[in-house]
């Protein structure tokens, strides 16, 4: 078995009994759970020491995938993500399935598709959404590169993805939009 395939079932065993893992995504580094399990969430808020108040980021792996978690969305949405050119996490009103831990106070979820073969393998496989919120305490710089993960926050998931631990180059957040009814895109960060 190789390394990636090791990271994968390792993975898939922690999120399907409630824990935490720490991977690489196709940004930075994040702590991820199963986003429709409410206790698993709680653990992530708990770890980073944030309001549960405060909503996460949730990846998936297709844009198909949208339409079992989202009520209404944008009849022109694949095309629209289709034309992002870096990683956009999207607000979506009326979230669905979820734990409602995840899902912002006013129904809104923010979610992005990724491309990232890690994170599409991880989440294909589990078949489910995943959490995906910086590997930081509240408040601290998010880990641009695995090196930069705080120990607190190493010691605190279930386990840690080997899987592009070794990489220099540090990588950014996403951008975060909100689709207007007419397809056009409110950047709430760019």
């Amino acid at each position: 078995m190789d390394a990636f395939e090791k990271d994968i079932t390792a993975s898939l065993q922690v999120l399907r009994t409630g824990g935490l893992i720490l991977y690489p995504t196709d940004t930075i580094w994040g702590i991820g759970c199963d986003a429709t399990d409410e206790a698993a969430v709680s653990k992530i808020f708990a770890l980073k020491e944030r309001s549960e108040s405060k909503s996460l980021v949730v990846l998936l792996a297709d844009v198909r995938d949208l339409l079992q978690y989202v009520a209404h969305p944008h009849p022109g949405l694949a095309d629209i993500i289709a034309g992002f050119e870096r990683p956009t996490t999207v607000i979506y009103e009326g979230a669905l399935g979820f734990a409602p831990n995840v899902i912002n106070e006013d129904g809104s979820i923010a979610i992005r598709i990724v491309k990232e073969p890690f994170c599409r393998h991880l989440i294909k496989r589990l078949r489910k959404p995943l959490v995906s919120t910086s590997a930081n305490i509240s408040g601290q710089p998010a880990p641009g590169m695995f090196k930069e993960v705080a120990p607190a926050i190493r010691n605190g998931v279930d386990y840690i993805v080997e899987y592009r631990q070794s990489e220099a180059a540090a990588h950014t957040a996403s951008r975060i939009v909100r689709i207007r009814q007419d397809g056009s895109l409110d950047i709430i960060r760019d």
